[in-house]
């Protein structure tokens, strides 16, 4: 990491680019959002509770009370000189149920607290910033959606110096973050597998560790949105007091 580059984060300022590549100005950034300590535990406790609410309980098997046949005793109880068996659809019988096998009733969801949730997404911002991984663009806006556009997006971001990663990661590369929703944005990177775009209020933990550079647009109006997480919180109690 450059001088120049520690000095402007340690003033909580970043710089903002256009679309093309150049340098527009810079950016204010609350420290609360992205001055935070990294956080491990937090981060991965976070995470692992979105991602067992996102598991959709498929896998399922059945036990000795749902597969097909089995109501006869096999055999009688005594003087065969076998084993004693009561059902042919025993787990230890071939074709018998499963034990203890996965169900598709078994709930994985998990609690998050909302403080939890909105600290883990500032203490991920925190270090993507830290890391060089960030990139805050003036606007992003194109007159129709097509694909040639979003690939001189990609090209002239991918030529500044600290985002050279950023053209030619093949997977999880940018995570493209706009303020509000836009047909022709969403639509020109729709082609990209390395490329997702969302808005900006649906950003989350677990989606920015599963790609490697966040480009944020419209910065004023996007930390605003990002802020307002903690914000409305703030509001509430005092409203409740």
């Amino acid at each position: 990491m450059s001088k120049n580059i520690l000095i402007i984060f340690s003033n909580m300022k970043a710089t903002v680019y256009s679309q093309d590549g150049k340098e527009k100005g810079t950016t204010t950034l609350p420290e609360n959002v992205f001055g935070l300590q990294w956080n491990a535990d937090l981060v991965h406790q976070v995470v692992i509770s979105m991602r067992s609410n996102a598991r959709p309980p498929v896998a399922h098997t059945k036990d000795r009370g749902d597969v097909r046949g089995g109501g006869k005793k096999p055999w009688r109880q005594k003087g065969t000189g076998r084993a004693r068996h009561g059902s042919i659809r025993s787990p230890i019988w071939k074709g018998g149920g499963v034990t203890h096998g996965p169900r598709n009733e078994k709930d994985y969801s998990k609690q998050i607290n909302k403080k939890m949730r909105a600290k883990a997404l500032y203490t991920v911002l925190s270090e993507k910033l830290r890391n060089n991984e960030i990139i805050f663009v003036e606007n992003l806006g194109f007159e129709s959606p097509k694909s040639a556009n979003a690939r001189d997006v990609l090209s002239a971001l991918g030529g500044i110096k600290e985002y050279v990663g950023l053209s030619t990661k093949k997977k999880n590369a940018l995570f493209v973050a706009i303020p509000k929703s836009d047909d022709s944005v969403e639509k020109s990177f729709r082609n990209f597998g390395n490329v997702v775009v969302n808005e900006v209020r649906n950003l989350n933990p677990s989606s920015l560790l599963d790609y490697k550079y966040l480009v944020i647009t419209d910065p004023k109006l996007s930390i605003d949105i990002i802020e307002s997480r903690t914000k409305k919180d703030t509001k509430s109690k005092d409203a409740t007091r």
